[in-house]
């Protein structure tokens, strides 16, 4: 959970910078996101996958619907706006829902190569929004996959879907057609057959023919429309509200039309808090001599930074950040986040150079270091996420059986 600023006695105007050590680790290994898929095809007898959520029952057909930012938190905040998600939780009449950790930085690329990979983002190699490649210096996003680069080359490992199809599963991905073929899309959740649908309604109703079609079955199915609207509007705006009205019955609709021996599974890739729209709430990088000194690129998002400093300023340039923003983030070198477990177990060689020299994740839920001139469209978001609170970590995993 989030810490409390510190302050040193005899000095209010001092704060003390927040231990890195103290940030709430994703519970990796038992209840993230990397772990749903390796449960679920365990469940289903294929080999070299072991079940490690242990709350979750074998199914022959399972289906994974993922709703772009819904996060757990906000499901329980808005049981009129969503009845049916809310029926599924646990402590409501038959609900046995809980919350899984979205990983770290809680956010969607990152999360999409967990889910499809069942490997935690130190491993997978995406890890955040933006990253500096090794290769060239510059920076990749790894969502929109510009600069474009060889996807197996930057995530060499298969998916889980891959080694499911590979083991007789009937294994299909039902989502927008523009998802089809774009290098995340490969990467992350390619293995069986790909269907676009283009509404929410076809691809529910899609995905239940999918799930039907096997003795043995994985079907995951997506919706985006939920994020883009909390990003444009907020969590706390009507556009969001109705959106999330509109989740709960396609999820509603979908379940209604589970075949048998099935398994629903509604999760997210993360949650998302609102930010106001001042200099207490939003810190400009671009107009803040003190943080952009010896900063050579500034990667991640608002609440999950990567910082790349000037070869031989590191030391100073994380001196700097503690001083400056430490109060209010968990600032911690690669070292010692890779050290701490921030990206998982280990992180892969080809990764380290990857991860800032800095990292930087929000501790407070109303706070973020924006970049107005290098980053316009990011900094005029009111809805952000990202880094470790339970606000953005925690995502539903509410089941539906047959």
């Amino acid at each position: 959970m989030v810490q409390p600023t510190a302050v040193a006695q005899g000095w209010p105007d001092d704060p003390i910078p927040l231990d890195p050590a103290t940030a709430p680790l994703p519970a990796y290994g038992a209840g993230s996101l990397a772990d749903l898929l390796p449960t679920l095809v365990a469940g289903q007898g294929v080999p070299g996958f072991e079940a490690r959520i242990s709350e979750l029952a074998p199914a022959d057909r399972v289906c994974v619907f993922l709703v772009d930012g819904l996060g757990w938190e906000q499901v329980r905040a808005h049981p009129d706006e969503a009845p049916f998600l809310t029926s599924l939780l646990a402590g409501s009449r038959g609900g046995t829902g809980l919350p899984l950790t979205a990983g770290f930085p809680a956010t969607t690329a990152t999360s999409l190569a967990s889910v499809g990979t069942g490997l935690h983002p130190g491993a997978h190699g995406l890890p955040g929004y933006t990253v500096r490649d090794p290769d060239t210096g510059g920076l990749m996003n790894q969502l929109r996959w510009k600069p474009w680069t060889a996807p197996r080359v930057w995530q060499p490992y298969p998916t889980v879907f891959q080694l499911a199809h590979e083991a007789g599963i009937h294994t299909a991905q039902v989502s927008s057609p523009i998802f089809a073929d774009t290098p995340l899309t490969k990467i992350a959740l390619s293995g069986g057959s790909f269907h676009g649908r283009l509404s929410g309604e076809e691809r529910m109703d899609f995905a239940a023919e999918q799930l039907a079609a096997g003795d043995r079955s994985l079907v995951y199915t997506y919706y985006s429309e939920l994020d883009g609207a909390g990003h444009r509007f907020g969590i706390s705006s009507d556009a969001w509200r109705g959106q999330l009205m509109f989740v709960d019955r396609l999820a509603q609709r979908l379940a209604e039309q589970l075949p048998p021996r099935a398994a629903l599974y509604v999760t997210a890739d993360h949650g998302m808090v609102d930010i106001p729209f001042d200099e207490d709430h939003r810190i400009d990088f671009d107009e803040d001599w003190e943080l952009r000194a010896g900063v050579a690129l500034l990667g991640g998002e608002g609440r999950a930074r990567h910082v790349y400093a000037v070869p031989g300023a590191e030391s100073d340039v994380l001196t700097c950040w503690r001083e400056v923003v430490g109060d209010r983030f968990w600032v911690a070198s690669r070292d010692e986040a890779i050290g701490l477990g921030w990206f998982g177990e280990h992180v892969d060689e080809r990764v380290y150079g990857r991860i800032g020299d800095v990292v930087v994740a929000a501790a407070d839920e109303d706070i973020a270091i924006t970049a107005s001139l290098n980053e316009p469209n990011e900094s005029a978001m009111t809805g952000m996420h990202g880094s470790m609170t339970a606000a953005e970590q925690l995502v539903p995993l509410l089941e539906v059986r047959s």
